[in-house]
Parts: C-alpha cells; sequence; structure tokens
C-alpha cells in the first residue's frame, strides 16, 4: 500500500471520473456503450439537415442511432450515413432507411422494414435510402397555387370591404328581420289553422262528398231514356208551334204575320182615341137629356 500515493490515487479518481463522464455523455446521446449492437449505412442524395446522434426508428420505436454522416466530396449527391442499431433487430432485404422532415424544422430516420422472412441484410450492408419531406413537401406543391390565389384573394377582400361599407346593409338586415318575423307569424297562423281549421275543413268536405255520393246515387236511379224521350217531344211541340205562329194559315199566325190586321188596329186604336177626345170636348153630340123632358134640335 506503500505504492498507493496521493498522486496516484487522484490519477485513478480522474480516470474513473473522466470514463464515467464519457458514458454520460453517450448515454445521453443514446449510446449503450455495453450493449451489443450492429452498425449499417443508408446512402442518400440529401439528408435535409440530418445530425449524427439523431435517433433511429422502426415501427415508432427507437431502435438506433446515427453515428456518423460522410460526405462523398469526389462525388456530389452521395451521402452516406452510419447508424448503430439494436444487435437483435432484424433488417429484411427490401427494407429502406426513410428521412422525414418534421413541422419544427427537425430530421428523423424510419427504418421501413420489409416483408421478407428469408433474406436478412449482414452487419455492414448498405440500406438504401429515401427522402420524405411530408408536410413540407405539400407545403411547397401548394405554395405556387397560394401565390396565384392571392390576387383573386385581395379582389375577393376589397368586394368584401366595399359590401360591409354598404349603407344599405343595416336596411337590408332589418328587412330580413322583418321577413322572417312575417314568417313565424305566417307559420303561427298555419299551425292554428292545421290544428283546429282543418278539421271542420276536413268534417264539411266529408260531408259534401258524402252528398255527392247521395246526389251521385239519386242519379243512377233516374230513366234518362225516358225523360230524354220527353223532352225530344216537348222541344217537337214548341218546333210545331213556332211554325205555326210563322204561318198565315191560322188565327194567331195572321196575328203575328198579317201586316194589315196590324194597321187596322192600329188604325182602330187612333180612331178610338180621337172620339173619346171628342167625346170628352163635345159631349152635347153624343148624349141628349133634358130636365123637363124636351129635347133640343
Amino acid at each position: 500500500m506503500k505504492y498507493i500515493t496521493k498522486e496516484v490515487r487522484i490519477g485513478i479518481a480522474g480516470i474513473v471520473a473522466l470514463c464515467v463522464l464519457v458514458y454520460g455523455i453517450n448515454w445521453l446521446k443514446g449510446i449503450h456503450m455495453f450493449k451489443p449492437s450492429s452498425y449499417f449505412y443508408a446512402k442518400f442524395e440529401n439528408v435535409n439537415g440530418l445530425t449524427e446522434s439523431s435517433a433511429v426508428f422502426a415501427d415508432g420505436v427507437r431502435v438506433g442511432i446515427v453515428r456518423d454522416i460522410i460526405y462523398d466530396h469526389s462525388r456530389p449527391g452521395n451521402v452516406v450515413v452510419q447508424v448503430e442499431l439494436e444487435h437483435d433487430l432484424r433488417i429484411p432485404k427490401g427494407s429502406t432507411a426513410e428521412l422525414v422532415s418534421e413541422l419544427m424544422g427537425g430530421v428523423k430516420m424510419n427504418i421501413l422494414l420489409a416483408n421478407n422472412p428469408r433474406e436478412k441484410h449482414e452487419v455492414g450492408d448498405t440500406i438504401p435510402g429515401v427522402v420524405n419531406s411530408g408536410m413540407m413537401d405539400k407545403v411547397a406543391e401548394l405554395m405556387p397555387k397560394m401565390e396565384q390565389m392571392l390576387p383573386k384573394l385581395d379582389s375577393i377582400l376589397t368586394s368584401v370591404n366595399a359590401i360591409l361599407g354598404d349603407k344599405s346593409i343595416p336596411a337590408t338586415l332589418h328587412s330580413v328581420e322583418a321577413t322572417t318575423a312575417n314568417l313565424a307569424a305566417i307559420s303561427a297562423d298555419l299551425k292554428q289553422f292545421t290544428g283546429k281549421d282543418l278539421p271542420g275543413l276536413t268534417e264539411k268536405l266529408n260531408t259534401i262528398g258524402d252528398n255527392f255520393v247521395a246526389i251521385s246515387n239519386n242519379l243512377k236511379g233516374i230513366d234518362y231514356a225516358t225523360t230524354f224521350k220527353k223532352v225530344d217531344e216537348t222541344l217537337a211541340n214548341v218546333k210545331k208551334l213556332t211554325d205555326k205562329l210563322n204561318s198565315n194559315d191560322n188565327t194567331m199566325g195572321l196575328l203575328f204575320n198579317d201586316s194589315q190586321l196590324y194597321d187596322n188596329l192600329n188604325a182602330t186604336t187612333r180612331n178610338a182615341a180621337s172620339l173619346l177626345e171628342d167625346l170628352k170636348a163635345h159631349p152635347k153630340r153624343y148624349v141628349h137629356f133634358s130636365l123637363f123632358g124636351r129635347k133640343d134640335k
């Protein structure tokens, strides 16, 4: 124990502290120094800002980290990413390493495991890489359309402001309010009509329908042939009477058609009228009487 001096103790403590520091830093990075792991490589044309120590996921579960990013300066567009994955993770052939851009600006790697139970990648193999910008690509696609829509939106906003500034809008709103009130009143009247008046009207219509049925039944009992025969006979008699009135071989016909008879009757009427006027004017010419039984000559 005489060789373990104070300086040695300080050196051992420093080495232990340095080991603990290195392990702690790696542990914070997600690197488990004493846990077996496997290394794979993924090749990309653009890593979209992927950084070392970024987490690697498979089916939403963290299965490793990015250990190194190697850029091939002799061949631009050729970036190799070294990933450290869990030792028990089986990567079937046909799987791909996908880089996904997140909304907050970060980039994460997903291992898209293929359904291939027979073949798998060995440690050190290179996995094909693909880039999925996610929402960023969709936003980039929408930007040109948004730029085209901005003038239209500006015109629409201008029109809306003009409409809102129109002084007739309050009057229109009042008219709409009055119309709504009228519709409510009409609805109440219709409700009252359907609740009270409509049943009575229906009952009256039913009564009228019953009356029509009774009239129809009565009409069914009429002998239309006999009735029309009598009507025809009546019309024939009327026709005969009319023909006689238009003929000169009978008294009534002569009375209606002989103009001479009309003229004679007219003359007789005038003479009778003249006689009555003369009688009124000179009654002594036609009536002779004396108080003493004498006649004036």
